[in-house]
């Protein structure tokens, strides 16, 4: 596999694992209409997403522990 594909397969695995495919998939395709996104490769605004949904997947979680 190259290295492209390594990235797809770890994200995909990811967002699976945790749950979290509605979220990604409506982070990408809010992505699709924003000017600072929508010139980007595909590899870097799937990058962006991930990241993003992780980053407030835990947040979530923390708040939710915060909070009990």
């Amino acid at each position: 596999m190259g290295h492209y594909e390594d990235l797809w397969y770890e994200i995909h695995a990811d967002i699976r694992d945790k749950g979290l495919n509605k979220e990604f998939e409506a982070q990408l395709k809010k992505m699709r209409s924003q000017d600072k996104h929508k010139h980007k490769e595909v590899r870097d605004r799937w990058s962006y997403a991930h990241n993003k949904v992780i980053h407030l997947s835990e947040k979530e979680l923390s708040n939710k522990k915060a909070l009990n």
